[in-house]
């Protein structure tokens, strides 16, 4: 396949041929005029960032790396998938030549969290890394990454727990993969499972499910996610499937709506992604696409109602009610691997991994202390 490159038209940064949301948001012409993300930061907790790319140079910010090597996120270690957290970065704020995100206003915070390559990372990196990226002022944080908790279906491991409700008490919106093995294992996939994480499909240019997307109650909505790729940290495009893709698209569409409504907090802001979704997939809420596909042109403009249905802040709400305290620091767990979708191979998406717990958690204790052919028609669903 060949790829292109459309031309920049002076200051405005334009989208390749390939990046078919786009079209399907009309980002351009409706999203755009309203905000590009501007004065937000968001948090990219992956396998760190090539800052040296024209694409990216202006956007990303000093970080951090969480796996012991002494460096600031701006390089990125993915030698197999060729650069995941490059990818995810440039699909949110890239500013051109080889591609644009749709927020392309926001500025990137690289918080490395995996090491070598894209399947694996340290449990303890996630969790410090949302702590981390909380405390250096982002408001979003995208993690396309995932695991199986050891504590039970649709649980969540209690330092991870604890740092994502660091976050939400700090008003900063966590956006995750649903996972990729929804055809074979279907497992549920932390942190997306967490209590307070807006869990993330994949769908394709049509709205249909990606046969691949995870079948889970804490899918809330769906992004573009199949045939849609991103530049790796060569600075090269190439195309994939898989929900990472849809995660980053997913907090860079936070990003908009938060730079639009920099008042509102981040449990309304995740109230409007929901109730502007357009239902798609099996009718009503489905454990594919949720609510359905994110609209970023409707979450900035549509009037949504305060009763509206807020299921991630819901579960949150119950999750601290139910624990009837605040653990400030638990036991933590050893190494994960992580679910992202190999943004730089053909075929996309891997497997799920496995959360291995590094001990057992007293909790009498601390209760004690208290590729494809791209198409060229685009249906427009803005």
């Amino acid at each position: 396949m060949t790829f292109t490159t459309v031309p920049m038209a002076g200051a405005t940064p334009q989208p390749r041929n390939e990046e078919w949301w786009f079209s399907t948001w009309d980002i351009q012409k409706k999203v755009w005029p309203l905000t590009t993300g501007r004065g937000i930061t968001v948090a990219v907790l992956d396998t760190g960032v090539n800052g040296k790319l024209p694409d990216l140079a202006d956007v990303v910010l000093p970080g951090t790396d969480l796996t012991g090597r002494k460096d600031d996120g701006r390089i990125d270690f993915d030698a197999e998938g060729g650069g995941h957290g490059t990818g995810m970065t440039a699909l949110i704020s890239a500013q051109g030549p080889t591609m644009v995100g749709i927020a392309p206003g926001a500025k990137i915070l690289p918080v490395t969290v995996s090491r070598e390559h894209a399947n694996y990372s340290s449990g303890d990196a996630q969790a410090d890394g949302i702590r981390y990226a909380v405390d250096h002022g982002a408001k979003v944080i995208s993690m396309s990454t995932g695991g199986i908790s050891p504590d039970g279906p649709l649980e969540c491991d209690y330092y991870l727990q604890n740092a994502v409700d660091y976050a939400i008490k700090h008003d900063v919106v966590l956006v995750a993969a649903a996972g990729n093995d929804g055809d074979t294992t279907n497992a549920p996939a932390s942190p997306a499972a967490c209590p307070g994480v807006v869990g993330v499909g994949a769908v394709d240019y049509q709205a249909r499910p990606w046969v691949k997307t995870a079948r889970q109650p804490y899918v809330v909505v769906a992004a573009p996610g199949v045939d849609t790729g991103s530049m790796g940290r060569a600075g090269v495009f190439s195309n994939s499937s898989g929900t990472s893709t849809s995660t980053a698209l997913t907090a860079a569409a936070v990003a908009l709506v938060r730079a639009k409504f920099p008042q509102m907090s981040g449990r309304e802001v995740v109230q409007r992604i929901i109730a502007s979704a357009l239902d798609t997939g099996p009718r009503g809420v489905d454990l594919q696409t949720g609510y359905g596909l994110l609209r970023p042109y409707h979450a900035l403009t549509d009037r949504v109602a305060a009763d509206a249905p807020n299921p991630v802040y819901d579960r949150w709400d119950k999750e601290q009610r139910q624990s009837g305290m605040t653990i400030t620091r638990s036991p933590k767990p050893s190494a994960i691997h992580s679910v992202v979708a190999k943004p730089h191979r053909k075929s996309g998406g891997s497997s799920l991994i496995l959360y291995t717990a590094a001990g057992l958690v007293i909790l009498s204790l601390l209760a004690g202390v208290g590729v494809v052919v791209f198409r060229h028609k685009r249906e427009v669903l803005s």
